[in-house]
């Protein structure tokens, strides 16, 4: 993983430094409100519902065991014994206080983190495939591309100050795990008919109130130009995006008033002013960065021990457990293992410190000390040899760490809602409680198989409900919480967003309805059918009819019309 130079730790000590001096300033008065706003929403820091709220940078969601033990640290000493692992790789800190956080931020430099544009109009964390340099399908790790643009976009002068906040995903792999078509850019390695490697690059895919799957505007972009062609895009957004409505300032929207041909033109236009100038990528820097991803020291004799394959067909709970929560590694004998954060009768993406501590201990005995957050909120151990899985299960399960529903219905991704957001209308952990609480049946879920549910407390769509197979949105009436429920939706390869079933529903009634959305999905699937496959094979209309049945009443009112 890449390790800060001389340079990069500099940096990080001085926001500390600044950072602290202003938060003194600001506690004695010396700064308003309105003043020290812009400077702690620069460090992450935000005023949710009930305390501050402190977001830390993953990059690409990968952590060292070092770096997990102080988010573990850091939880207990300054917050109240856990954290939330968020949608874009990162982790938020809920309940420290004020005073505190400059304490937290010398903390985190320690190890090489920081807060820094995590919040604010600037460019966000770069996400990535959580499974980056290990996965079959993967034509090149999409990493050192990832630390590339983090360089690039730190501190950038010119986009400090965007429309929006603006967020960018890489991917390396055939399959879409990092969600691509709904990020600001969407970067794609692919190969080219000369077998070339180079970017295909997808803008103005993103969510919330007015959402949309990214534009496809450059089939093929050479590596050498990545960052020069990103700096044309940034430049046309900064130049034309809405500073007066913020419901309309993304670029999602500019690229939908303009045109995807307009804006195409554009940005080429921009481009060709700046594509032959300093920012022209050397392969020499791509490779010095490349090094630093360089993979572990594997076991060339690993695939010899199959114990585990015995041990699968005598213990029920371990066989369940590799079925789901095993990834295929592409190094023959290796596992990488997905640790659930999704237990019932837990918020879902949320660790205690001792958990944390846990994880990171397995890491360094069983993964070479790395460990990844994903982007539906749970953690990776990416290089487990096959020997080593069952007493890994069995460690994890002493922590709750080892519920076997990875791509099942209770491994749902939800936001912290009206727990904690003061933008949120409606809860979400009550309702994943409630979910988990109907759906206890393991059994069950295995057979329902892959059904991915996605939850907002808004329309911000941190949840990403939009793109869920069954997305929930909280919303509210005369006080009340109620929830929208959409179909269909997908943020992989086939990225296309969900269907509005219908009215909203009474808070009480989730659960139970998503019942009768499976019992239909049950009574009309074939072979195989993942939920996702039977609803575009049947559409909308049997499930309708199913929670919102008509009335004799109804369909003659219905006949008249």
């Amino acid at each position: 993983m890449y390790k800060y130079d001389n340079y990069d730790q500099t940096i990080v000590d001085e926001r500390v430094a600044q950072f602290r001096d202003q938060t003194e300033r600001f506690l004695a008065g010396k700064l308003t409100e309105e003043e020290f706003r812009p400077l702690r929403l620069m460090n992450g820091l935000y005023v949710q519902r009930y305390a501050p709220m402190l977001r830390v940078a993953i990059p690409y969601g990968l952590l060292s065991s070092e770096q997990l033990r102080m988010l573990a640290h850091i939880s207990r000493k300054y917050d109240k014994n856990y954290a939330h692992f968020s949608t874009r790789q990162n982790i938020q800190f809920n309940w420290p206080a004020l005073e505190t956080v400059p304490d937290i931020l010398a903390d985190l430099a320690s190890v090489e983190m920081h807060a820094i544009q995590t919040s604010g109009n600037v460019i966000r964390n770069t996400t990535s495939d959580q499974f980056a340099g290990i996965a079959k399908d993967e034509l090149e790790d999409p990493r050192p591309y990832c630390e590339i643009i983090r360089q690039w976009s730190t501190f950038h002068p010119e986009f400090s100050f965007l429309p929006r906040k603006f967020k960018i995903a890489v991917s390396g792999a055939t399959s879409d795990r990092a969600a691509i078509k709904v990020h600001d850019i969407g970067l794609n390695l692919i190969k080219n008919d000369a077998g070339e490697v180079g970017f295909n690059v997808i803008v103005g895919g993103g969510l919330g109130r007015t959402p949309f799957i990214g534009a496809d505007i450059r089939p093929f972009l050479e590596k050498q130009h990545l960052l020069s062609y990103l700096e044309a895009i940034l430049r046309v957004y900064n130049r034309f995006g809405r500073r007066d409505n913020i419901y309309r300032a993304r670029i999602k929207i500019l690229v939908n008033d303009l045109g995807k041909e307009e804006f195409t033109r554009q940005v080429e236009e921009e481009w060709s002013h700046i594509k032959s100038g300093v920012m022209k990528l050397d392969q020499k820097e791509i490779e010095r960065v490349q090094r630093y991803f360089t993979s572990p020291e594997y076991d060339d004799n690993a695939s010899d021990d199959t114990s585990f394959n015995e041990l699968e067909k005598s213990d029920k709970g371990f066989s369940n457990w590799t079925k789901r929560n095993l990834f295929a590694h592409r190094v023959p004998g290796y596992k990488a293992v997905v640790v659930s954060l999704k237990a019932p009768g837990i918020a879902p993406g949320d660790a205690t410190d001792e958990q944390m501590d846990h994880i990171a201990s397995l890491a360094d005995l069983y993964s070479y000390g790395e460990v990844v957050v994903t982007h539906d909120q749970n953690l990776i151990l990416p290089n487990v040899k096959q020997a080593n899985l069952f007493a890994l299960w069995k460690k994890l399960s002493k922590k709750n760490l080892a519920t076997a529903n990875i791509g099942l219905l209770t491994d749902m991704i939800c936001c912290p809602g009206l727990d904690f957001c003061s933008l949120a209308n409606a809860g979400s952990i009550p309702i994943a409680k409630q979910i988990n609480e109907k759906f206890d049946d393991i059994d069950y879920l295995h057979d329902i198989g892959e059904l991915k549910i996605k939850m907002s407390g808004c329309m911000n769509a941190c949840g990403h409900h939009h793109v869920g197979h069954i997305g929930i949105l909280g919303v509210k009436k005369k006080d009340k919480e109620f929830y929208q429920l959409t179909l269909g939706g997908s943020a992989e390869k086939d990225a296309c967003l969900g269907d509005r079933l219908g009215p909203s529903i009474v808070k009480e009634e989730v659960a139970n309805v998503i019942g009768k959305l499976l019992s239909v999905y049950v009574e009309k699937r074939q072979d195989e059918e993942r939920f996702l496959d039977t609803y575009r094979r049947v559409g909308i209309e049997p499930f309708k009819e199913r929670v919102y049945p008509k009335t004799p009443a109804k369909e003659k009112a219905h006949a008249n019309n």
